[in-house]
């Protein structure tokens, strides 16, 4: 089968897989996604239907990172992500990528190591409640401040983020330059709406731990960051108090 372009009219089948997988993308992620990296979204049709998708996004001062790996139920087992993967990885070394990132589930640990990548370190998945009253939100999400913050070569030092999410919303990406400033900006969102909330942190981050647990939010799920190529600059990450999420970094 061949690997061909994402596009535009693929958005509802793809949000069906990720839906499918139980993940928090919405069709606004996905066409966002497009939007990022027109070139190198990458698709698998099966009996004429959308099989199988991976995406690689190329931001400023920042590895590649690739997301979205996702099989339908119907047809997994079958080596359409190790197809899709291979395909990814080969586009990036045409072009002298030098080094690529994801974040792993479990399931996908063992394709991501016969691909030569190995382990970073654990990104881990926490959900909580805002503080809003119910049924309140927060105003709608700006993804074009998302897409300028991962394609901006020098991120501002104090930013926070968020968007809409298909079971909950999504906080992050935050940076901040001291932890009194995250408490302040994270409070302050969560104060908007009841939730629920998603926040995506590096456990290394003891601050940004430490904050996620006065604020009531708890671990749900941990995936395992992993590195093909040259471990690289990521800058000082005790300044990341969330992630943009597991399809970004």
């Amino acid at each position: 089968m061949p690997v061909r372009l994402l596009n535009g009219a693929d958005v509802p089948q793809a949000a069906g897989l990720s839906t499918a997988a139980g993940w928090n993308q919405t069709e606004e992620d996905w066409r966002m996604m497009l939007d990022l990296a027109p070139d190198s979204c990458f698709a698998l049709d099966c009996g004429g239907m959308l099989a199988a998708t991976a995406t690689l996004t190329r931001c400023a001062g920042r590895p590649a990172w690739i997301g979205m790996v996702l099989t339908s139920p119907a047809w997994r087992r079958r080596g359409l992500a190790r197809q899709l993967m291979e395909h990814t990885l080969a586009w990036a070394d045409a072009r002298s990528i030098a080094t690529v990132k994801l974040d792993a589930t479990d399931q996908g640990q063992p394709l991501y190591r016969g691909l030569g990548f190995v382990p970073e370190q654990p990104v881990e998945r926490w959900r909580g409640q805002g503080t809003g009253r119910p049924g309140t939100s927060v105003s709608p999400a700006d993804r074009a401040a998302l897409k300028q913050f991962l394609t901006c070569g020098h991120p501002p030092a104090d930013v926070l983020l968020w968007r809409d999410g298909r079971l909950a919303s999504y906080l992050g990406p935050c940076r901040a330059r001291t932890p009194e400033r995250a408490r302040e900006q994270i409070t302050t969102l969560l104060a908007r709406s009841a939730g629920p909330w998603f926040w995506d942190l590096l456990p290394g981050n003891a601050d940004a731990v430490q904050l996620a647990r006065d604020l009531g939010f708890r671990p749900e799920r941990r995936l395992l960051r992993m590195r093909r190529g040259p471990a690289g600059e990521d800058g000082d990450l005790s300044s990341t108090y969330a992630i943009a999420g597991f399809e970004f970094g």
